[in-house]
């Protein structure tokens, strides 16, 4: 059974709840969730950290394991947190609004270029 776009949304909402307490932001908007996929009959979220000897390192992963967990609870899913260092997190996975409220300036589009082969 693959994963569907309800489980998919209900997870993401959850995680949208999340927030890292130093910096005030949910972990999706960070850019902090890699992936949502499943393997077997389980629901995985690969995730990281801004560092990793982030001060929240273990309570973070711990409150979004229990918030996805507690999301698709009534669909009798089991779930996985799993905290993945690569690639390593930078300030472009945030989202622009994100990395506004940080005070980052806002990622510039750049040009697409297409070249004749």
């Amino acid at each position: 059974m693959a994963i569907t776009s309800m489980e998919r949304d209900l997870i993401e909402a959850a995680l949208r709840d999340v927030y890292d307490p130093e910096l005030g932001l949910d972990i999706i908007s960070l850019g902090l969730v890699y992936d949502i996929y499943e393997v077997g009959d389980e629901l995985i979220v690969d995730m990281t950290l801004t560092t990793p000897g982030c001060p929240v390192s273990e309570g973070l992963p711990e409150e979004a394991g229990t918030a996805v967990a507690d999301a698709v609870r009534p669909l009798g899913r089991a779930t996985q947190i799993r905290v993945v260092w690569d690639p390593p997190w930078s300030v472009e996975r945030m989202s622009a609004e994100a990395a506004e409220h940080l005070g980052f300036p806002r990622p510039q589009p750049q040009p697409v270029v297409i070249r004749a082969h």
